[in-house]
C-alpha cells in the first residue's frame, strides 16, 4: 500500500514557474520598468507645460508678454521641450487661447527610439475635437 501511493505521488503533475519561465517573467518586468523611466520625465514635463500654458492665460497681456512670461515659467520648471516661441497665441477679444504641440523622441537602444506627440491646450475643446475621427 506505501509503494502504491509513493507511486502515485510521484506521478502527479508538479506546479509553479521554471527558471527559464522567471527569468522571461523578470526581463519582460525589467524592460517596461527602463521604458517607464525614460518616459516619466517628458510626461512631467508635458503637465508642467500645461500648467505654465493655463497661469499664462490667467495673467494676461499682450501676446510678446505671454511669450515672455512662458519663458519665465519654462526657466523656473526646466521647460526645455517648448519656448514661448513655439506656442500659438489666439486671441479674440479678451478671450485668450493658448496651443501647443511637440515631439518628443526618447532614445532607447542602439537605433531604436520610441516618439511620442505631445500637444495641449487652454481650450480642452479643440483638442478633443481634433483627436475624433
Amino acid at each position: 500500500m506505501a509503494n502504491m501511493t509513493l507511486a502515485a505521488h510521484m506521478h502527479r503533475k508538479q506546479k509553479g514557474v521554471t527558471l527559464v519561465g522567471l527569468i522571461l517573467v523578470l526581463a519582460i518586468i525589467g524592460l517596461i520598468a527602463v521604458l517607464a523611466m525614460k518616459v516619466t520625465p517628458t510626461v512631467t514635463e508635458y503637465f508642467s507645460i500645461k500648467k505654465a500654458i493655463g497661469s499664462v492665460k490667467a495673467v494676461g497681456g499682450g501676446i510678446p508678454e505671454m511669450r515672455a512670461a512662458f519663458n519665465r515659467q519654462a526657466e523656473v520648471g526646466y521647460i526645455d521641450a517648448i519656448s514661448g516661441q513655439d506656442l500659438e497665441i489666439l486671441k479674440n477679444g479678451d478671450d485668450v487661447e493658448i496651443n501647443f504641440a511637440y515631439q518628443k523622441i526618447i532614445p532607447l537602444v542602439g537605433p531604436v527610439s520610441l516618439m511620442i506627440d505631445y500637444a495641449g491646450s487652454t481650450n480642452e475643446n479643440r483638442l478633443k475635437k481634433k483627436a475624433a475621427p
